[in-house]
């Protein structure tokens, strides 16, 4: 795999380039906004932001760690409520989501790794399939997250 081609998919991983990037679709939601479902959506702005922290580490232990095991579908990647438990959870929450997202740009543009090899602990899929899965998982919960953020009358984005 060429190091341009490598780039590009680190790049899609954190980039704005066709909808907002994780950054703006959280940045200044009021707390008391956090936990709160409109109609017409299924979960809270809260409940998005961790799952896709949940998720996001998933696809990133299932490339990294020769252990890894499933978490159960679907409890282990959605919150069990739609507010926060505290707090500080949606600011851990952030950081985390951010810390692995590094990591996962990290793994990918390692030279020395063969994006295109199966993992071994895997049943066929590949680091390239899993890793696109993690940018476009994002982005389709981003937007949920920019849709409910607008429904909630606490979206100020130009996209």
């Amino acid at each position: 795999m060429t190091d341009a081609i490598r780039t590009h998919i680190v790049k899609l991983l954190d980039s704005e380039e066709a909808h907002v990037d994780f950054d703006k679709a959280v940045a200044d939601l009021p707390a008391e906004l956090r936990g709160r479902r409109v109609k017409g959506f299924a979960h809270s702005p809260w409940e998005l932001v961790e799952h896709l922290r949940l998720a996001q580490r998933d696809l990133l232990d299932f490339c990294r760690d020769p252990n890894y095991t499933a978490p159960k579908w679907p409890d282990d990647y959605w919150p069990a409520r739609p507010e926060p438990p505290d707090a500080v959870a949606w600011d851990r929450s952030l950081v985390a989501f951010r810390n692995d997202r590094e990591a996962l740009k990290a793994f990918t543009a390692d030279p020395g790794l063969d994006l295109t090899a199966k993992i071994p602990h895997g049943s066929g899929q590949t680091y390239l399939r899993s890793i696109l899965l993690v940018a476009d998982h994002n982005a389709y919960h981003l937007g949920q997250l920019v849709a409910v953020r607008q429904q909630l009358g606490a979206w100020h984005g130009s996209r």
